[in-house]
């Protein structure tokens, strides 16, 4: 009796009043806890969305350990407060071997396929196969990020025992635990959003400030009277920022266009309104309506209002097609409304996209609109990740109902997307939820990399939305809700681009799919979060038409994008690679 009172217990409480606070974090390990975090960790092996490098893969398969823990402490916890029989002596050994034994050989079943499920997803992607998975730095960053959470989870734990102390000279013992864990969570949560919020961002802010002011030698300043940031231009080259002079100085010229198409061509017009210009979000939008207007691209036969992503980057797989497509004859405008990257832009200033696509919106509408209808150009909305979010909150239905816009491309939409989530809820039966059809497909349409599955010739509505979007895109399919339920998309049908051995697993698919997102913008063209011209060629023919280009010109168009696009992006130490910032 006195061996087995003295033997740890699948359900005995961790915390003994006795113990120091030394001996309490250095304690041993919850073995409830440890046999779910190599659950945990086995099954964060298995495919995902994204190939994942072997740094990466370590890493999120420690963080999926840690969660794997803290459920199973939690659980330890719970069973004890229920004050239910804990196992002793010689059943507590045997279950312990038993489980202990079945978890180790799940994990090395997953790591034996871990290769296999790598290359799984990356034949899917048309990428080279691993030889290795290089299992040895999976594990130890996986053992280094485990034990760094846990260490951080007993400081936390910590701090509870201690306000649960001071708590108890005043109330019950078990009131007094409520409460001072509640509090000491809760000082968590303020003291990390406070370091966060005031001290981490802030500085990412300045630096990303710093670097969007520094002027490229590659980058020139225009000679064209119509380009922004020229000697005749509104705006100095200098306000533009980093990704405005970029997309200024990249794109087709004329001669470019016309030696494609074979037509006489114009000079697209590209005008660019960085956060430098103003501090007003009102004021940059003016700025933006009288900067297009001096450049002439209200007389040209199409207009695009483009929202960037989160530090201002415009995606020239996007407007290169179009200004193809429309033999030059078409403007472009754009304004910056953040340094940080989309993620970090939407965790940071929600409401500052918003407000920027709004205003600039507004602007250019209520001017377009108030122009004869015969001497207007056609005016397109365009939106890549946060910026296919933010554009499709620049504006209300009910507002265009008397004078409608005539349609917008976005791509990559987030999950966060209110638009996109109700289209895609109210999907018409039978359809999968990475490509779904909405009612009579005369309004929404949805397109990926072989295109869409309303036929060319079916009818639109006065006005076209579409969404060209890539089941393996995890910023677009992510949910929260993978935590505890299978998403729609791993139904039957799947996506071209998605492993068929890609399964769902409580906690650990919710954690790889949020590894997924900071992942996708490392893809090969035209998966992930990498759209490819060609697939932005077929949204732009859908939503806007291209009378002049037949399907031969349209396929010569495709394959000279495509093939430009790849070599961009594989000269990744080129400054003046227009896809450099593209994780932006």
């Amino acid at each position: 009796m006195r061996d087995s009172a003295k033997t740890d217990d699948l359900t005995s409480p961790a915390d003994n009043p006795t113990v120091s606070g030394t001996r309490r974090f250095l304690s041993p390990l919850s073995r409830v806890g440890l046999l779910l975090a190599i659950l945990c960790f086995a099954a964060a092996l298995t495919p995902s969305m994204i190939p994942r490098p072997p740094l990466m893969q370590g890493l999120m398969a420690g963080i999926a350990a840690t969660m794997g823990y803290a459920l199973g402490a939690a659980l330890q916890t719970v069973w004890h407060y229920l004050e239910f029989r804990p196992l002793r002596g010689r059943a507590l050994r045997l279950t312990t071997i038993v489980l202990g034994v079945v978890c180790v050989a799940f994990a090395i079943f997953c790591l034996w396929h871990a290769v296999g499920w790598q290359n799984s997803i990356r034949s899917r992607m048309s990428m080279a196969p691993l030889d290795s998975a290089k299992l040895w730095l999976v594990c130890l960053a996986a053992l280094a990020c485990f034990f760094i959470l846990i260490a951080i989870g007993r400081c936390v734990i910590q701090l509870a025992r201690f306000l649960i102390r001071r708590v108890e000279r005043r109330l019950p013992r078990r009131a007094a635990t409520l409460f001072g864990s509640i509090i000491a969570l809760t000082l968590v949560w303020v003291l990390a959003n406070g370091v966060l919020a005031q001290g981490l961002f802030p500085l990412l802010d300045a630096s990303f400030r710093q670097y969007d002011a520094l002027l490229e030698p590659e980058y020139s300043k225009p000679t064209r009277a119509d380009r922004s940031g020229s000697e005749d231009s509104l705006l100095s080259w200098q306000s533009l920022g980093r990704t405005g002079r970029q997309f200024i100085s990249s794109g087709p010229g004329a001669q470019d266009i016309q030696a494609l198409s074979g037509r006489p061509a114009m000079e697209p017009i590209r005008t660019y309104v960085g956060l430098q210009s103003s501090d007003s979000v009102t004021e940059r939008a003016q700025l933006a309506l009288a900067e297009l207007k001096r450049a002439g691209g209200f007389d040209r036969s199409m207009l695009v209002i483009i929202t960037p992503t989160g530090t201002g980057w415009v995606d020239p797989a996007a407007i290169n097609a179009i200004e193809y497509l429309q033999n030059g004859d078409i403007a472009s405008v754009a304004m910056q409304y953040s340094y940080l990257s989309s993620p970090l832009s939407l965790t940071v200033h929600p409401e500052y996209g918003m407000d920027s696509s709004r205003a600039l919106f507004s602007e250019i509408y209520n001017y377009w609109s108030s122009l004869p209808r015969d001497e207007r150009p056609r005016l397109y909305l365009h939106g890549l990740s946060l910026g296919a979010m933010n554009s499709a909150r620049s504006f209300e239905l009910f507002e265009l109902l008397g004078d409608p816009i005539d349609g917008a491309l976005w791509s990559g939409p987030p999950f966060a997307s209110l638009t996109w989530q109700r289209v895609t809820q109210e999907r018409a039966p039978g359809t999968p939820e990475w490509l779904p059809e909405f009612r009579d497909n005369r309004l929404f349409r949805f397109m990926n990399q072989n295109g869409s599955p309303v036929p060319a010739d079916a009818p639109w509505g006065r006005v076209r939305f579409v969404y060209l979007q890539y089941a393996s895109d995890a910023i677009t399919f992510f949910n929260p809700h993978t935590f505890y339920r299978s998403p729609d998309w791993l139904k039957n049908p799947r996506g071209p681009d998605v492993s068929p051995a890609l399964r769902w697993y409580p906690v650990v698919s919710f954690v790889q799919l949020a590894f997924d997102m900071f992942l996708s913008t490392e893809t090969p063209l035209g998966y992930g979060h990498v759209y490819a011209p060609e697939h932005y060629i077929n949204g732009w023919v859908s939503v806007a038409g291209a009378p002049d280009w037949t399907p031969e010109a349209l396929t010569q168009l495709k394959t000279y994008l495509g093939e430009q696009a790849r070599q961009e992006i594989a000269e990744k130490e080129s400054v003046s690679n227009p896809y450099e910032t593209r994780g932006g």
